[in-house]
């Protein structure tokens, strides 16, 4: 196959690189399917750092770039981007929701199949009585819902 109004050495360049082009174009739609998480979602239970669970259902879900807890809806938080890396067999992912009241909590996990498994660390937000409170680390663990 030539390319007549290119000279022959442009001629095989474009024919290597449109192809090759091609395939990176048919894989970039898969290889984001494997980064994200949207549409997954979670029953976990959670507790402080170091001790039992406290939180016996807590519905983690992802859906359109968010990062949602149904647990923290009683504490007005909202739902926080997310963003997620494939390692391995695993995606991993990191959040943050914000509560106008309570603070904040910054979200670290993995997804590996049908679990789940992480923590995330409660950033109280400052009062006069309290003007610089210590973040409060916690444990969540789950499974898929179908």
């Amino acid at each position: 196959m030539s390319l007549p109004s290119l000279p022959r050495r442009q001629a095989l360049a474009a024919m290597v690189a449109i192809p090759a082009l091609g395939s990176l174009l048919l894989l970039s739609p898969r290889a984001f399917a494997q980064t994200s998480l949207d549409g997954r979602r979670f029953d976990t239970t959670a507790g402080m750092a170091g001790k039992p669970a406290h939180v016996p259902s807590d519905i983690l879900s992802f859906s359109e770039g968010l990062f949602h807890s149904s647990d923290c809806d009683q504490y007005a938080y909202g739902k926080g981007r997310y963003s997620a890396k494939a390692e391995g067999d695993a995606i991993y992912f990191e959040a943050v929701t914000e509560s106008p009241t309570y603070g904040r909590n910054t979200w670290k996990g993995w997804v590996r199949g049908p679990l789940i498994e992480g923590q995330f660390t409660f950033h109280r937000k400052p009062t006069w009585w309290r003007p610089n409170p210590e973040p409060l680390e916690h444990w969540f663990k789950g499974t898929a819902l179908s």
